[in-house]
């Protein structure tokens, strides 16, 4: 898959926020029900939002530092907000240079401070796989909060393109 691909895929899992923010009331978006989910609807976009925004931030600088976000409280709590700023994301997705790229990545997944090197080494395109599978993770997470709130997801929010395809060969099989 193309780097222009995976692009136009990021902006497609987006957009399906962007959906969800005008279909959801603001209770709905900001609702905690402890124990069943302590991070609301807005908590998890907040959480990928910022990582586009480090992902687009640090393309510029081949060097992108997933655990230098901001992490706006007012992402979580504003709707408007938050659509806002994830039209901006989908902007600067579009207009990325679609060549894929060498770039250094901070994602420190140690519990201690004792890791003295948490960079690694990727790609644009890579990174970009990531960030679909990231925002799809948090899907699935979202579509349960959702379905606890009472309101059921469309069928494809929150699965994976891979597992959505094994499932439509389950019902469709292809004839031989």
């Amino acid at each position: 898959m193309s780097s222009k691909t995976l692009i136009q895929h990021n902006i497609a899992y987006l957009d399906q926020a962007l959906e969800l923010i005008e279909d959801i009331a603001d209770e709905g978006y900001t609702e905690c029900r402890p124990p069943f989910f302590t991070s609301g609807i807005g908590d998890h976009l907040r959480h990928i939002i910022e990582h586009y925004q480090c992902f687009l931030t640090g393309c510029e600088s081949a060097s992108i530092d997933y655990d230098s976000r901001k992490r706006d409280s007012s992402i979580a709590s504003s709707r408007t907000h938050a659509a806002e700023v994830i039209r901006d994301i989908m902007d600067g997705l579009a207009s990325m240079n679609p060549a894929d790229k060498a770039v250094s990545v901070r994602l420190d997944g140690s519990s201690t401070d004792q890791d003295a090197e948490p960079w690694s080494q990727s790609t644009i395109r890579r990174e970009l796989q990531y960030l679909q599978a990231h925002t799809v993770h948090h899907y699935a997470l979202i579509a349960f909060i959702l379905r606890l709130q009472g309101r059921e997801p469309s069928p494809s929010f929150g699965v994976a393109p891979s597992t959505l395809r094994h499932r439509k060969a389950a019902t469709h099989p292809a004839t031989r």
